[in-house]
């Protein structure tokens, strides 16, 4: 199966081509190619590279949220109309669990968070056993300080030696808050803090060979709040009510 994996929530947006779960490669992109005009031929320059055409594509992965609107809009709309045209099926995966499947070994409690802006964050909790991640806590968005008293309530020792922390942490998130972490939690290496192309496409060919498959016309980012305007909107239609 040919792949081709798209991550595009954060300012580095990445493309990447999969045979399987096999990486073949993978091109970190600079804020300015993380448009329509930019990832086109970003993606067209690692078909060459591969020696593969297009229509020989199987599946198109995409990062679908949270993240950017921008980002997100952009890379699901380029993903879907790449599968459009080759006849390629195309999934949507969550942008946490892809950071998620980029830290290794078992955990029992793995926290990942992005920033959301506003003193806010998306946070999510997975419970780490192989290749699995088990979803303890679904995304969702706190507050900076909710979500560092969430950390401190279970940041205690543990472990079977009792000398380890038993809650690791990881995400783009910690850029700003790493200096604020309770004692007791774990960082992981910032090299895994942001999402990428190959663990989009690791993480969404397991859940497309486990069945998950999604309609190309109803696959939408997930933004998990509204956007500005829409707040905007709402607030202004209450007040005419």
């Amino acid at each position: 199966m040919r792949i081709l994996a798209l991550e595009t929530s954060t300012r580095e947006a990445s493309v990447a081509l999969l045979e399987r779960d096999r990486l073949i490669s993978q091109t970190i992109l600079d804020s300015g190619q993380r448009t329509a005009s930019g990832l086109a031929p970003a993606m067209a320059e690692q078909l060459r590279g591969a020696g593969w055409r297009a229509s020989e594509l199987d599946l198109i992965l995409v990062s679908q949220g949270p993240g950017s609107f921008t980002g997100l809009r952009v890379g699901v709309t380029a993903a879907k109309t790449l599968a459009y045209a080759v006849g390629a099926a195309v999934l949507g995966v969550n942008t946490l669990e892809v950071i998620a499947h980029q830290v290794d070994g078992d955990w029992p409690r793995l926290d990942v968070v992005m920033n959301a802006q506003r003193q806010q964050v998306f946070a999510a909790c997975y419970r780490c056993r192989g290749a699995i991640r088990e979803v303890l806590e679904p995304p969702r968005i706190l507050d900076d300080q909710a979500w560092l008293d969430s950390l401190a309530l279970d940041a205690s020792p543990g472990g079977a030696s009792g000398d380890e922390p038993t809650r690791l942490v990881t995400g783009a998130g910690l850029s700003r808050l790493r200096a604020h972490l309770p004692d007791g939690v774990r960082v992981a290496s910032p090299d895994g803090w942001s999402p990428r192309a190959v663990a989009v496409g690791r993480l969404g060919f397991h859940l497309y060979r486990a069945g998950r498959r999604d309609d190309l016309w109803k696959l939408a980012p997930h933004y998990f709040r509204p956007s500005a305007a829409e707040e905007v909107w709402e607030t202004q239609g209450k007040g005419a009510r």
